[in-house]
């Protein structure tokens, strides 16, 4: 019997097979693939500035990630996350507006983001209840929730909670606020916050019984029904903690970043987010470097731009992921 690759060789065989396309696209560019690499490197690592943007968008890809990654071990596509950021950072950013400014500073960012994060796990527990009960497939379902999330938050912006001449709603109280990691920095503590909810996802999944039948679910569902476990309970814990981690991008991009809701403010986080979880084989502990990454090229890529165009990187993440398809069908 022919031995399963090391679980780094997939990974490893598509960032390589990326970082080859995107320098032929850089030679063709007519520049040197590895000054512009480098280039990459020093100004995004060069610089606290450089260094808060890659931990910023390392943290919102974190969760993100999280958000298809735990759902993906119950064999459950979620495509809702950036439905679910959205209803996250809207439910999250209102809560912060409208506290009491006397709530304590822990408290009332506790509120926030577990309000952030309630508001991701209905949108994923609605998902789930759909398939369970009407046998709807959670990718359909999920897309449409997509649609509708974004045309509920955009009509209560614009008819009812946006400032006057603006596309913000009110500031968050100044409790709610997370700080910044360091001065003009957009990175903020809810880094720890990522990392904490990482490590809690692998306990869940690995360490727990909860989490193996969860797993087996996704491995052989009519195996795992015969055996006693509830497929239909597991579908919605698995959707439910998805959203909630989608949820908690709120943490970050509400409370420690632009202090309230504005329209775009999620910008397709939750579809790159897809790409985070494939990269990391949907283990939570491969998220983190996986986040990383994307994290990196998208900030590297906008900090070379003036030299080459930043969709180079940007087709370098779609290559990357479709060769871990492929690579995984093998």
């Amino acid at each position: 019997m022919q031995k399963p690759l090391p679980r780094i060789v997939t990974p490893a065989a598509a960032i390589t097979g990326g970082l080859l396309l995107s320098a032929l696209l850089i030679m063709a560019a007519g520049r040197n693939p590895l000054a512009m690499y480098a280039k990459m490197v020093s100004m995004t690592f060069g610089s606290t500035y450089g260094t808060g943007q890659v931990i910023f968008r390392t943290t919102t890809l974190v969760l993100a990630g999280l958000a298809v990654a735990i759902p993906f071990r119950a064999k459950l596509f979620n495509i809702g996350g950036e439905g679910q950021i959205l209803a996250g950072a809207f439910t999250a950013a209102v809560t912060a507006a409208f506290l009491p400014s006397w709530t304590p500073a822990p408290a009332a960012i506790a509120i926030a983001a577990l309000a952030g994060a309630a508001a991701g796990s209905a949108m994923g527990l609605s998902a789930g209840l759909l398939k369970v009960r009407y046998g709807v497939n959670e990718v359909i379902s999920t897309i449409m929730l997509n649609f509708i999330i974004r045309g509920f938050t955009s009509y209560m912006l614009t008819n009812h909670l946006a400032l006057p001449s603006t596309a913000h709603t009110p500031d968050i109280i100044d409790a709610t606020i997370i700080p910044a990691l360091w001065q003009h920095s957009p990175a903020n503590y809810s880094v720890l916050l990522a990392g904490g909810t990482t490590l809690a996802g692998y306990f869940l999944l690995f360490r727990t019984r909860f989490g193996f039948e969860m797993r087996a679910c996704g491995l052989n569902a009519e195996a795992a029904a015969h055996a006693g476990i509830d497929t239909g309970m597991h579908t919605l814990y698995a959707m439910a903690a998805g959203g909630a981690a989608a949820g908690l991008v709120a943490a970050n991009l509400v409370l420690g970043y632009r202090h309230c809701f504005e329209a775009g403010l999620t910008a397709g986080i939750g579809f790159t987010g897809i790409a985070v979880a494939l990269l990391a084989k949907a283990h939570p502990l491969w998220i983190l470097p996986s986040a990383l990454l994307f994290g990196f090229m998208e900030y590297g890529g906008l900090s070379v731009n003036a030299y080459v165009p930043k969709e180079i990187f940007m087709m370098m993440q779609a290559v990357i992921i479709i060769m871990v398809l492929v690579m995984q069908k093998k």
